[in-house]
């Protein structure tokens, strides 16, 4: 048995959780992948439909 008093016998196998790929942020970061890249996306195709619809308005009058 080793000297120290106080050894964890099972340090090895939760060394992982200190890991750096399972730290808060990288989690988050991961938690929605893609997520930013769709939001621009789609914010783009709203501000075109708008612009599209709204010069279309214009052009087409009712009776």
């Amino acid at each position: 048995m080793s000297n120290l008093p106080f050894r964890d016998p099972w340090a090895k196998r939760e060394a992982w959780r200190k890991h750096p790929v399972f730290a808060n942020r990288a989690m988050f970061a991961n938690l929605f992948p893609g997520f930013g890249i769709a939001l621009v996306a789609f914010s783009a195709y709203v501000v075109a439909d708008n612009i599209y619809l709204s010069k279309r308005k214009t052009e087409v009058s009712h009776h």
